[in-house]
């Protein structure tokens, strides 16, 4: 049934019942605990954020006060991940945010935060690519293999200039970062057994690798390479308090896993208590570690060398220990992997809540029979992530990533607000603690207020410094923001608003969109 686009339209609301009741109708195998969502968080957070990204935000941004940039970023997360986990127990259902903005705040709002979930966990995905790529050829070049470069670098790559970051076209084209994501793929793919016993594997290993990266490095800490632990600043967003801001948002997407937990409530055994103990003990677990490596990481090497995509590998080769750099290098690529594994997967899920009800093709919520997941769309996710990964450089693949992450967390805070508001009669199994005030009869609680504030403050820098670059004449950046935006309005308008099933009247709600095609 086709709708009338009508400006009301385009607010309507799922109401809380039926979210509940959707819960209930998945097709998905409920399998996983508390302790597999810690793991998956877990899983999802450390990787990229403090293998790769550590080193580029300390070199190009903050030096060693990258470990304040982790702290902004970490208290920004952590208001956030508590708004989620009120909301993930209010509503165990899959989608995460665009589900929680589909009851809140509209259709339309809904379609913006799940467009914008693409940015925070599939283009994640192909950053995180990127930065296994870089560990990969490295561990292959120990062993003699040597992957010749127009295979392992972006078709796009930055470079650095005294005005600051440039972005250039080359021939290159990342194989290596594209066949990671396919293997990811193909695993989701298979079943979210088989995907939670590898993750259970390779965040183990990643743990133990940085916790030992952590002691043993700190033995070769030289306090010179933290003088001044603020570099002066240098202009723009180079050193000082606008780059230690600047960096926060380069590192604000290391945290993006907890949210990934809230995409797996379908398949939680117990959502309404497991799904907050995984998206908070996932976030202490992983600020604990990544203010220890990056301490290590800033102490061993001075910063301005661990602009790489493998700085980790950097800083062992300076402690001249090969065994060890072997050691962190297979810990990196697994950590990676198993990043690639829990977004990727969290990813689908999004997609298959947002073609469950009508905002994008059936083929996204196709469930196979037999392994009860959404492999088609799976498949079309891996290769539009894996052309990403071949093309783009983690430079830019960062920043879109930390823009999709702030505008989808402070739609979160927002939800927390309104749902507060309109609905303060629901059953809260989890509720962000702390007060509020009042404006106007609305009852505002400070920690989401809060939460919108610093995701303002992760998004400013960003935005402001792709102005600039577009400003000198560097469009590359803006253009791809702006073409993205575009390709999203385009796909809305042209389908999403037209095959609605929220406002198809005469689809019942238990039955919508619960498509279980199998091969």
């Amino acid at each position: 049934m086709t709708t009338t686009k009508k400006p009301s339209r385009l607010f309507l609301k799922k109401s809380v019942e039926r979210v509940r009741a959707e819960a209930g109708a998945q097709p998905f195998r409920r399998v996983l605990g508390a302790a597999d969502l810690v793991m998956l968080g877990i899983g999802c957070i450390i990787g990229a954020g403090i293998f790769v990204l550590t080193g580029n935000a300390a070199a190009s941004f903050a030096g060693p006060a990258v470990l304040i940039s982790f702290l902004i970023a970490g208290v920004a997360c952590a208001l956030t991940g508590l708004c989620y986990a009120e909301l993930a127990s209010t509503l165990p259902v899959t989608g995460s945010a665009y589900t929680y903005s589909y009851t809140t705040l509209g259709e339309v709002v809904a379609w913006i935060t799940g467009w914008l979930m693409v940015l925070e966990l599939g283009i994640a995905v192909s950053l995180v690519a990127v930065g296994f790529s870089g560990y990969t050829v490295s561990l292959l070049r120990d062993f003699g293999i040597a992957v010749p470069p127009e295979f392992a670098t972006a078709y796009i790559n930055s470079v650095s200039t005294p005005d600051g970051l440039r972005f250039v076209a080359g021939q290159g084209f990342n194989l290596v970062a594209v066949l990671g994501v396919f293997v990811a793929s193909i695993l989701l793919i298979i079943g979210i057994e088989t995907s939670v016993a590898v993750t259970r594997f390779v965040v183990l290993t990643k743990i133990v690798v940085l916790l030992a990266f952590a002691v043993i490095g700190s033995q070769y800490i030289e306090s010179v390479n933290w003088t001044p632990f603020i570099p002066e600043h240098e202009g723009g967003f180079s050193y000082g308090w606008p780059g230690i801001f600047r960096a926060a948002s380069v590192i604000f997407f290391a945290y993006v896993g907890f949210e990934t937990v809230c995409t797996a409530a379908a398949e939680a055994r117990n959502p309404q208590r497991d799904l907050p103990i995984g998206i908070i003990g996932s976030l202490i677990v992983c600020t604990v570690i990544y203010m220890a490596v990056a301490a290590v990481l800033t102490g061993v090497v001075p910063y301005r060398l661990l602009g790489v995509a493998d700085p980790m590998a950097v800083a062992v080769d300076v402690m001249k220990l090969p065994w060890f750099g072997l050691v962190v290098k297979l810990g990196a690529i697994a950590g990676l992997f198993s990043v690639m594994l829990a977004t990727t997967y969290g990813q689908t899920r999004v997609f298959y809540a947002m073609s469950r009800d009508g905002l994008l093709p059936a083929l996204f919520s196709r469930v196979h029979a037999k392994r009860r997941t959404p492999h088609i769309g799976t498949l079309v996710l891996g290769v539009a992530i894996a052309l990403a990964a071949g093309l783009l450089p983690i430079t830019i693949l960062s920043d879109m990533v930390t823009l999709g992450t702030a505008l989808g967390f402070g739609i979160v805070c927002i939800s927390v607000i309104w749902l507060r508001n309109v609905r303060p009669d629901l059953e809260r199994p989890f509720r962000v603690p702390g007060g509020g005030f009042q404006v106007n009869g609305v009852k505002i609680a400070f920690i989401p207020a809060l939460g919108i504030l610093f995701c303002i403050l992760m998004v400013a820098p960003l935005l402001l410094d792709i102005v600039e670059k577009a400003l000198r004449g560097d469009a590359i950046p803006a253009m791809l923001l702006g073409g993205y935006c575009a390709l999203g309005a385009v796909i809305y308008w042209g389908y999403g608003l037209r095959h609605s099933k929220l406002a198809a009247a005469d689809v019942p709600p238990e039955t919508q969109g619960l498509s279980q095609e199998s091969v």
